[in-house]
């Protein structure tokens, strides 16, 4: 009897020590993802080559600070007032952390729509004067460096499947990326001169002639309050091409050369 006791105690003190397990990896699962990082997927073209469809990647939440979207629950910190930390810079936003930096791949809540996430590439920065003329990109009057490289070709991608003009840009910064050219007179080759207002920042897609963004009123100037955060990692790539139930398709749809790709 008190053998059989002995045994269902100690199954039972088994069952509790998993779930407690269980709950903690939840907890510290929710934790991470609700504050430190979130996983995206990339469901367009638009900023090829350096993001594919069916890339999966980590956005960091820390990189710009706290604001009103960087939650899926409001906790009632993020009303007009400036709340800060470390500056007072911006409305609505708990910043412990750097601004945007021109050329950071960053996600963020389209604003004419706050249920759209999107991801574009920091062009523009406040005060910044944009432009784009025959295709070159210009940043207060002066021209960024664009030096034609080998074509971009990906089987897997419709529209991008012949041989498609590549450049490698250099920003004033010197962050430098890869950008396609897939109209030679594209509809957003030529531009006004975009002046972005304090506290905004402008967005563009690596994709030139493939991308809603800055250009267009659609998405026009982001304000900061706006950013979820900074893509910075590749954890996993499949191809678009690739259906949950041909199991025996996955090794060779998975992309394997992708995985924790520094963005």
């Amino acid at each position: 009897m008190a053998a059989a006791q002995d045994t269902r105690r100690k199954s039972e003190d088994g069952l509790w020590e998993t779930v407690k397990v269980i709950i903690q990896a939840l907890l510290i699962a929710f934790v991470v993802r609700t504050f430190l990082y979130q996983p995206f997927n990339i469901p367009s073209a638009s900023m090829y080559p350096t993001l594919k469809v069916g890339d999966y990647l980590f956005v960091s939440k820390l990189s710009y600070g706290y604001g009103r979207y960087s939650f899926n629950f409001s906790l009632g910190l993020f009303g007009h007032e400036i709340v800060s930390c470390c500056n007072l810079d911006f409305p609505g936003r708990i910043v412990f952390a750097d601004d945007p930096k021109r050329g950071d791949v960053a996600v963020f809540k389209l604003p004419t729509d706050t249920n759209v996430d999107y991801i574009k590439r920091v062009i523009g920065l406040p005060g910044d004067r944009i432009q784009m003329r025959d295709g070159v990109l210009y940043i207060n009057g002066q021209a960024v460096k664009k030096e034609r490289i080998a074509d971009f070709e990906d089987l897997s991608e419709p529209g991008l499947q012949a041989p498609v003009p590549q450049y490698l840009e250099t920003l004033p910064n010197g962050v430098q990326y890869h950008v396609l050219d897939t109209e030679p007179e594209g509809d957003a080759d030529n531009t006004n001169e975009y002046v972005v207002p304090a506290g905004h920042y402008f967005m563009m897609g690596d994709n030139r002639d493939n991308s809603q963004d800055s250009r267009y009123p659609r998405v026009g100037y982001v304000p900061l309050e706006n950013f979820v955060g900074r893509a910075d990692i590749i954890f996993f790539s499949v191809s678009p091409d690739a259906s949950l139930w041909q199991v025996w398709d996955w090794p060779f749809a998975i992309r394997w050369n992708r995985f924790f790709t520094l963005i």
